[in-house]
């Protein structure tokens, strides 16, 4: 019999799984979406002249789909995951078929029509996000899921990476040819191919055998002592979404961040956080969740500070090498929230209420991503960044205090 795929991949996956297939849709979707997130933020400014609030209202809009999914997923509770992951995956392919097709001739209408078929894509992305993992481990023998989880998202990173490079590489090749950032032409390439990309990546989903494992479709669940962790959840959604929405847009609108460079620093990030990500890990192992969860919001709130005042700081030049800097620490910095999950499972009594506990925090966070999106961008409209990152370098600063607080006894027995 002729092996099909290399020694490595026989020694974590089971023998009858055509895991080449999964994997090619993973980094298929991956060169998708870093083609769709390189753009996005000069796409919104450039393109659809979507100003500082009304970015707030879009990614109100688009988080919508987070705040849901515990109610999407119950739609489909009958579905096996690869279904789930199918179904998420064809209404993103749909979701970039309509920012392709856009027109921008009428602004307004325009405006509207983006913000749908983001919404749907967001819809198609916020589905995977609890089922990727599940079929990942599910395909692997049991004492091997976590190197498949390892395998399964290096695969998605090294897409996204490859999909960034790609925009800086079009819009560099289009400006030596006279090409103007306020032409469409560039964007409707980029979807273009992220369009075709995401279809492919579709139609090598739907060959995927089907799995029978089901996605927990849990319900909320609150018990008083996760009350830390839920507030933590709170402050955690807040300083997501004004990272997700307003950084990039401080280096799109303030800075005048052409496509090429925004691309190229977004891949910069990606290569970061696959490399800091273990090592973070194994940090908060070595000094305990706690003291990361201190130390993190403690330099969020300097990361704050620079996106707000680094151009009353330092001279045009040098506060853009600032910000730039600071964008990717702040991509950096955002993966020790992962210090939050292992406080949840050390004050867990079981598994089931681990994996319901951290439900309910993707939802509380969701609920705060909504609504900071609106308040963010009413902000920065009326009062200016310098105040809009002022008051987020407080929240930083109360996050922290609040993370300290937080006490040793509150463990019960670790988990096996």
């Amino acid at each position: 019999m002729i092996k099909s795929r290399p020694a490595f991949l026989d020694n974590i996956y089971l023998p009858d799984v055509k895991i080449g297939r999964f994997l090619s849709v993973l980094v298929i979707f991956g060169i998708a979406i870093g083609l769709k997130h390189g753009v996005q933020n000069n796409y919104l400014s450039e393109i659809v002249n979507i100003d500082e609030f009304e970015r707030g209202v879009v990614d109100a809009f688009r988080e919508l789909p987070g705040l849901l999914l515990i109610f999407i997923l119950a739609l489909m509770y009958r579905f096996a995951d690869s279904k789930v992951f199918k179904i998420g995956i064809a209404l993103m392919a749909g979701g970039m078929a309509g920012l392709l097709l856009t027109s921008s001739s009428d602004f307004f209408m325009a405006k509207f029509i983006v913000v749908i078929f983001m919404v749907l894509f967001s819809t198609g992305e916020h589905i995977i996000m609890p089922v990727r993992s599940t079929i990942a481990m599910e395909l692997a023998k049991r004492e091997k899921s976590g190197a498949s989880l390892g395998i399964t998202t290096s695969i998605s990173q090294l897409g996204t990476i490859t999909g960034l490079l790609l925009v800086t590489g079009i819009f560099f090749i289009l400006e030596k040819t006279g090409y103007s950032r306020t032409d469409i032409i560039g964007y409707r390439i980029v979807f273009g191919i992220a369009t075709a990309l995401m279809t492919t990546a579709a139609l090598v989903a739907a060959a995927l055998k089907e799995t029978t494992l089901k996605a927990p479709r849990q319900r909320f669940y609150f018990a008083k002592k996760f009350t830390k962790y839920y507030i933590m959840e709170v402050f955690y959604g807040s300083r997501k979404q004004i990272f997700l929405t307003f950084a990039p847009y401080v280096l799109v609108r303030e800075y005048k961040t052409d496509p090429s460079m925004m691309a190229l620093l977004l891949a910069i990030c990606s290569v970061f956080i696959m490399f800091c990500s273990p090592l973070i890990g194994r940090l908060i192992d070595k000094v305990g969740y706690k003291k990361v969860m201190v130390t993190d919001t403690l330099i969020l709130v300097v990361v704050c500070l620079l996106y707000g005042f680094s151009h009353r700081l330092f001279s045009p030049g040098i506060a853009f090498i600032v910000i730039c800097c600071n964008f990717i620490l702040d991509q950096v910095i955002s993966v020790a929230s992962m210090a939050n999950n292992v406080y949840v499972q050390r004050i867990s009594s079981d598994r089931e209420e681990i994996t319901a506990t951290l439900s309910t925090g993707i939802s509380v966070n969701h609920i705060f991503s909504v609504t900071i999106a609106l308040i963010g961008g009413w902000i920065w409209k009326v009062a200016g960044i310098e105040t809009l990152f002022t008051l987020s370098a407080l929240l930083g600063l109360i996050s922290s205090i609040y993370a300290a607080m937080i006490k040793k006894e509150e463990e019960v027995n670790p988990l096996p």
